[in-house]
């Protein structure tokens, strides 16, 4: 089922039955380029997607022949002219260009990249938001931004903290060089390589869906506080999502729906 987001032509949003999302950058022409209308359509579909109602799980892939080639370079300087402060803080703890990645990763429910072709500078920040990443084998990624003389600043460096090595992730920032999807996958960038990334997305998000939502968000939450917080507190975090989740009506029908052998009836938070 199509579900209109806030008004944009860049994007293609649909919500099935049962819960999985997908939201498609639509600007095939321009290989899913970053413009400033871009910009704008992928926050404004973050903050429309972090309240929606049946959202159980969002896969995010690009539309034609790439996941997305960064920053439209014909559209930099506007880009650059509308920048403002970038120290100031407009989204949480974030920028704006910082929360077109951080929104995915600051969702209730679990994000899949699903990506082929380009994925370069803004497009590779924008999946590393993502919980997990499904690329093609010849997907062609790269940290692109120290090409143009910049750094990363969508959440690079607070998103690929843990999943790729240090010293790999220093070599192409440095070197801003282009990688398969198969070295992806094995460099920690991606989750998996499939010759189909979009299929196989969907199924590990339909599988997703037909968990228990309630755990689904809560092991999210705990996720998200995993990277900062000292054991101590993490630990009481564990004991309080298990507290509030034991006895609830949705995990009392995953037991009951294991022990009968029949799909689980959930209701979403």
């Amino acid at each position: 089922m199509r579900h209109d987001l806030p008004g944009t032509d860049r994007l293609a949003f649909t919500l099935a039955p049962d819960g999985v999302g997908h939201l498609k950058l639509t600007r095939a022409d321009k290989l899913n380029a970053l413009d400033p209308e871009m910009i704008d359509a992928l926050i404004a579909a973050g903050a429309a997607l972090h309240d929606m109602p049946g959202l159980r799980c969002l896969v995010l892939s690009g539309e034609g022949r790439a996941f997305c080639a960064g920053l439209d370079l014909a559209t930099m300087a506007q880009g650059l002219a509308e920048a403002g402060d970038l120290a100031a803080r407009t989204h949480g703890n974030a920028n704006r260009f910082q929360q077109m990645a951080m929104q995915f990763r600051k969702l209730p429910v679990p994000v899949i990249a699903a990506i082929h072709g380009a994925c370069f500078g803004g497009g590779l920040q924008i999946a590393a938001g993502a919980d997990i990443r499904v690329t093609s084998p010849d997907a062609r990624l790269s940290v692109m931004e120290l090409k143009w003389g910049i750094v990363p600043d969508m959440g690079h460096f607070a998103l690929w903290r843990g999943l790729v090595r240090a010293d790999v992730l220093r070599e192409l920032t440095y070197t801003h060089r282009e990688f398969s999807g198969e070295e992806a996958r094995a460099l920690g960038f991606a989750t998996h390589c499939e010759a189909d990334p979009l299929t196989r997305a969907m199924e590990i998000a339909t599988e997703i869906a037909g968990k228990s939502p309630s755990a689904i968000r809560a092991a999210k939450a705990l996720f998200a506080r995993s990277d900062d917080e000292p054991t101590d507190a993490l630990l009481l975090a564990e004991a309080i999502e298990q507290q509030r989740l034991l006895g609830s009506r949705n995990q009392m029908e995953a037991v009951a729906s294991q022990m009968a052998g029949r799909p689980a009836s959930f209701i979403d938070p």
